[in-house]
């Protein structure tokens, strides 16, 4: 039920704050810092590390710790509602398997639970966020990205004097240089000659991300907020995503995402004439795809796009039986460059179903904004981890993809209290 405030005259529908006609009437300040720390984050460090003082593995853990703890604080104090059940139980579960696979293995293996806590987080956050509040962080986020770019490209040299990447994953990863390597760029940005390119620059950039997968997918997301919210961005929100994405496409030699932002082009139109539980359909046709392609070209190798789908078909075919029940954690880091490989090790068959079901079922398809949203979602979840590992998880892109989806969830539908979880369960 919504409440008059008469000192600032607007009304408070679940904790969501709109005025008279309907428009968000304030920031909602830890939503905002919340997601943008979730992308800065490394940046932030980098920087310290460089410029004052040398940072390790602690001071990252802690600071994706900290960020975690203020979403998870205002969640709480904003309340888990009946709304919220979908992404609470997967949480839920997810914490159970993670005790059985760590049990059985005789060792404590939180990875999946991280991936699942920062889905539950800020799909949580994005879900109580208003439209401003959304809108400024896309924006100073794309802003920022934008920038380190451009300063990336104008001049290396300028670019790691402020964030230095070599220096920062090695101190924070234990990833050293190579000998060839005295740019002081990421190594693995620095591709190689035959890898598909444009040619504008001599490396894969990689903005304030300091690693070129990250910003690739950053790409992903702005096409996920863009076909998400054309309707409800002004001009100039639109030339600067359409430009931040144009520009990493053209300098980060990713082939995936120029396939994904094509399909999302095209899935503007398309996307809404789709039911939202097609998305159930996918991923089988995407593995089922790959063993067509596996078949057609069994011995394609190479860091390219048959190579990496031949790569996780073959491990998806050598899977340990063991490993479906959760017995071969011990394994999971030898799939770091194969998503569902690393996700049956890390999280058993059945958090693997569990994950298929909620990225399939959690986003709303009332509306044409929420199913082209629900529809690239799935696309580039499901699609990335075919060619890629496990980028599509970490917080700098996990972060402000759930936001959106979160937000989403309740486009055109304000939240309604209809009870605490703990009421509803009980």
């Amino acid at each position: 039920m919504a409440t008059v405030d008469q000192k600032a005259a607007t009304f408070t529908v679940a904790g969501t704050r709109l005025d008279a006609a309907g428009g968000t009437s304030r920031i909602d300040h830890p939503v905002l810092w919340l997601g943008l720390l979730s992308m800065l984050y490394n940046g932030i460090l980098a920087f310290i590390n460089h410029n004052i003082m040398p940072l390790s593995m602690t001071h990252v853990a802690a600071s994706e710790g900290l960020i975690l703890a203020g979403a998870i604080i205002y969640i709480l104090h904003k309340g888990i509602y009946e709304t919220d059940l979908p992404a609470f139980l997967f949480l839920l579960f997810t914490l159970v398997v993670t005790i059985y696979v760590s049990v059985l293995n005789r060792m404590p293996f939180v990875d999946h639970f991280r991936n699942v806590l920062i889905i539950f987080c800020f799909s949580g956050i994005g879900g109580w966020s208003n439209e401003r509040t959304m809108k400024l962080v896309f924006r100073w986020a794309s802003l920022t990205v934008l920038i380190f770019l451009i300063f990336e490209i104008v001049s290396v040299p300028f670019y790691v004097s402020i964030v230095h990447p070599s220096d920062y994953f090695a101190n924070t990863r234990g990833l050293l240089p190579l000998s060839y390597n005295t740019t002081g760029l990421f190594q693995n940005a620095l591709g190689f000659p035959e890898r598909f390119s444009f040619g504008i620059i001599d490396h894969r950039s990689s903005s304030i991300f300091l690693e070129q997968v990250s910003l690739a997918n950053f790409c992903g997301v702005i096409a996920i907020y863009l076909i998400s919210m054309w309707e409800r961005l002004g001009s100039w929100d639109r030339l600067l995503f359409i430009s931040t994405a144009v520009l990493i496409l053209v300098t980060n030699d990713t082939r995936t995402m120029l396939i994904f932002c094509f399909a999302c082009l095209v899935g503007y139109f398309v996307f809404p004439k789709i039911p939202r539980n097609f998305n159930l359909t996918l991923m089988p046709l995407i593995v089922a795809a790959g063993f067509v392609v596996y078949t057609l070209k069994p011995n394609a190798t190479g860091d390219n796009f048959t190579g990496r789908i031949n790569l996780t078909m073959k491990k998806i075919m050598e899977l340990d039986p063991l490993a479906v029940l959760g017995l071969s954690v011990d394994r999971v880091a030898e799939f770091a460059d194969s998503g569902y490989v690393y996700l049956i090790y890390a999280a058993t068959i059945f958090g693997v179903i569990a994950l298929w079901l909620f990225v399939c079922l959690f986003p709303a398809g009332r509306t044409a904004a929420q199913r082209r949203c629900a529809h690239s979602l799935s696309l580039f979840i499901f699609l990335n981890m075919m060619i890629g590992g496990t980028a599509v998880f970490s917080m700098k892109i996990a972060g402000l993809l759930w936001f959106v989806v979160g937000y989403m969830r309740f486009h055109d539908s304000p939240r309604i209290r209809q009870g605490r979880a703990a009421d509803v369960l009980s």
